[in-house]
């Protein structure tokens, strides 16, 4: 009999969840691709290709060829260099608006989940107020206020982004400030500012993280769509959004001028959301307890 409760016991002990989890085949391989896209756009002024806003008329819409690899747009510039610029520059907003949404919408979170009360009050009620104002009018009105540049519109979209940000780091913070390490430092009478920054951020952060690359996503897929209606960074400047507004017009004789931007963009959209979804679930505090 005691042969059989030890063994019972011994199956009923539970492995740790993040033990369970594997990063997977699909996650290295998006994380392979975001490298590469990362590496070309960083490297694009160094790299050898041609002036993506050099115009060749004689050369419209050119096939490929051994001087130019992905032929020529409806103005004779080099498809190739268009692409790599156009990742930069799609890169560019997208990876540091959302980082604005991170530091402020994640700081705001942080203390209206600690302080709570009228702070929380006001944070909440702010944030609702920005949610509650259409994006693209927002969008509409400051491009119009202050112009088409690639700063304005990663200012507008890292604005629109705040919200979302403050909402994560509200939610992680409410369930962690009446946890057992956090009451144990109020009683040893930790200051307000060590208990954030030492015991809580370090916590908040890593979901705010899994959460930014996802944001990064949606930023670039934003971005697109208003450089496709003209409302993104302003032209001859090269952008995956613009790209396929340009190509659209060539659609009869040239598709693959819309479809290779768009390709670009689908693909590195889908390995963002593809690593964002799994450390999300690797960081998700209600996998297991903290």
């Amino acid at each position: 009999m005691a042969t059989l409760e030890l063994s019972l016991q011994d199956e009923a002990v539970p492995v740790p969840v993040g033990r369970k989890r594997k990063l997977g085949l699909l996650f290295w391989i998006a994380s392979a691709w975001l490298a590469i896209i990362l590496a070309l756009a960083i490297l694009a002024p160094v790299l050898p290709l041609q002036n993506p806003v050099d115009m060749d008329m004689l050369e419209r819409r050119a096939a490929f060829s051994s001087e130019h690899w992905l032929g020529t747009d409806g103005l004779g510039r080099d498809e190739l260099a268009r692409l790599i610029f156009g990742a930069r520059t799609s890169l560019t907003v997208g990876l540091i608006a959302p980082m604005i949404g991170l530091t402020i919408g994640g700081a705001l979170g942080l203390l209206a989940g600690y302080f709570r009360g009228r702070f929380e009050t006001v944070v909440v009620g702010s944030m609702d107020v920005l949610l509650a104002f259409p994006p693209l009018i927002f969008a509409l009105a400051v491009t119009a206020y202050l112009g088409q540049s690639v700063p304005n519109l990663t200012v507008i979209l890292g604005v629109l982004g705040i919200p979302a940000f403050m909402r994560v780091a509200r939610a992680a913070t409410l369930t962690l400030a009446r946890r057992e390490f956090v009451i144990a430092a109020e009683a040893l009478g930790a200051s307000h500012a060590r208990i954030l920054l030492r015991e809580l951020l370090p916590n908040v952060i890593l979901p705010l993280l899994a959460f930014f690359l996802l944001g990064v996503a949606v930023t670039i897929v934003v971005e697109g769509a208003l450089s496709f209606l003209g409302l993104g960074v302003p032209p001859p400047m090269a952008s995956w959004g613009s790209m396929i507004g340009e190509g659209r017009d060539s659609l009869d004789v040239a598709p693959r001028l819309a479809f290779l931007p768009a390709a670009g963009l689908f693909v590195t959209v889908l390995a963002f959301n593809l690593v964002g979804d799994t450390l999300r679930a690797l960081t998700d505090p209600r996998q297991g307890a903290l």
